[in-house]
């Protein structure tokens, strides 16, 4: 598959909540990372494990490009956005039910016209002020919390 057919593809299968909708676009030993994978997945079993746990807690997600893909014949970069709502539990966080919308932009290698690793970069901190999780940026809550983890407060500079 072309970088864009395959990117197509992988915003569908996680908008689509088919897990077998991954299988035909990752090689055997996909590797995945994102903020939210502590370590890397390993394969589309790991992979899928991992949607699923974002399906139950954003039912409604979906994924849309949200600009121009950069590639070649080894790599895609793709700008891209994640919406939905929070109606199921974080891990130990229960549901928020607000409306998240995070940017984001998937990096992949392609290898034999599949996806071989991808890695997904986004602002978690801004997901979690979205959701309520954490105070939202530049308030008197997040210097409060920078303060408690040791940041400190400086002078502002007008």
């Amino acid at each position: 598959m072309r970088a864009d057919e395959l990117i197509d593809a992988w915003e569908a299968a996680w908008s689509g909540r088919d897990p077998a909708a991954f299988r035909p676009i990752v090689t055997g030993d996909v590797h995945y990372e994102d903020p939210l994978t502590p370590v890397p997945l390993r394969g589309a079993d790991e992979l899928v494990a991992h949607a699923r746990r974002l399906w139950d807690a954003f039912p409604d997600v979906r994924v849309e490009t949200t600009g121009r893909r950069l590639a070649d014949d080894a790599f895609v970069a793709a700008p891209a956005q994640v919406l939905g709502t929070n109606a199921g539990a974080l891990g130990a966080i229960p549901a928020t039910h607000r409306f998240c919308r995070v940017h984001v932009i998937v990096y992949a290698e392609v290898r034999h016209g599949l996806l071989g690793r991808v890695r997904a970069f986004y602002d978690v901190y801004d997901a979690a002020g979205q959701l309520g999780i954490l105070p939202a940026r530049g308030g008197v809550g997040e210097r409060a919390l920078l303060l408690i983890r040791g940041f400190g407060l400086r002078a502002r500079r007008d």
